[in-house]
């Protein structure tokens, strides 16, 4: 019996996974002895760190979950909770309907089947501005939605994400009472590191042509960030074909190039994070039609 489910080179993610909640525990631990210059450049770390783990770690894991054996995968889930300070189950269920919708734009009642769409809470066809959806996308989440849709699905997935919820708050809950000062400072670092990752997921999308399939991410092929971020910057190829591997990223965009560059698929030179530094970025997303949008959803469903 095979130990990764899907190559062995998914040790290394899954180590960063277990690394990072080891990060956690020493930012702790050395809170009460480290300077205060110390704390904040482990605060800042801490802040990078969970935007790097949800977009590399966490979303590699729940398109393909590294593990054969499916209570390993659990556990694993659990740790990326007390690490996220978030339910990777809910996470994983949320993230299934943003690849249903691609970031698609309200129906006539103002929903949006990705509830991560830049254009959920945009004007005029455009998407959201963009600090509005760094900032307050956290704030938006609506748990009791998100398990709603999980119970429907699966019960047994709605209790397990119900588990992580209780454990990273209990987790927390400790850590403040034994620390309460550790707490107050750890909780700013922990929504700046989740207002990054909302940066990165909007760049991801800003620009991209969401009437074409091939044309739905936004890609960086910058090399440095694409290692270190297990190749999230191959985001229009993953989109096109999710269920792709993270190591196979560069060998599918190879495959494609040609059809990406005659679709107008967008590519950027910095990484999502940077990439309004970027000298081609649009002033405006690209408006979505409902009728192409529509239809776009459809064959994401049947594909």
């Amino acid at each position: 019996m095979k130990f990764f489910a899907y190559s062995k080179w998914d040790i290394v993610p899954a180590l960063c996974g277990f690394l990072h909640l080891a990060y956690v525990l020493a930012f702790f631990a050395v809170f009460p002895v480290a300077p205060w210059w110390a704390i904040v450049c482990m605060g800042i770390i801490y802040s990078i760190s969970i935007s790097w783990n949800i977009n590399g770690i966490s979303h590699n894991f729940l398109h393909n979950p590294y593990f054969s054996w499916r209570p390993l995968n659990r556990v694993f889930a659990v740790v990326e909770s007390l690490s996220l300070g978030f339910s990777q189950t809910f996470y994983k269920y949320v993230h299934h309907r943003h690849h249903m919708g691609n970031s698609d734009k309200p129906d006539e009642k103002g929903d949006t089947v990705d509830w991560l769409s830049i254009y959920r809470h945009g004007h005029d066809g455009e998407a959201e501005n963009v600090w509005s959806y760094i900032f307050v996308s956290y704030l938006r989440d609506d748990p009791k939605a998100i398990y709603g849709e999980i119970k429907r699905k699966s019960p047994k997935d709605a209790f397990w994400g119900v588990l992580e919820i209780v454990s990273f708050i209990s987790f927390f809950i400790v850590l403040g009472v034994l620390n309460w000062k550790f707490i107050v400072v750890f909780l700013p670092f922990y929504y700046l590191g989740h207002c990054l990752s909302y940066l990165n997921g909007y760049y991801l999308h800003f620009g991209a042509n969401p009437d074409k399939p091939i044309a739905w991410g936004v890609s960086s092929y910058e090399k440095i960030y694409n290692f270190l971020w297990f190749n999230n910057g191959y985001h229009a190829e993953h989109h096109f074909r999710p269920k792709v591997h993270w190591t196979k990223m560069e060998q599918l965009h190879r495959q494609i190039a040609e059809q990406q560059k005659r679709e107008g698929t967008r590519v950027i030179k910095p990484p999502h994070a940077l990439a309004f530094l970027d000298p081609t970025l649009p002033e405006k997303s690209r408006p979505l039609t409902p009728e192409t949008n529509s239809a776009g959803i459809l064959e994401k469903q049947n594909s």
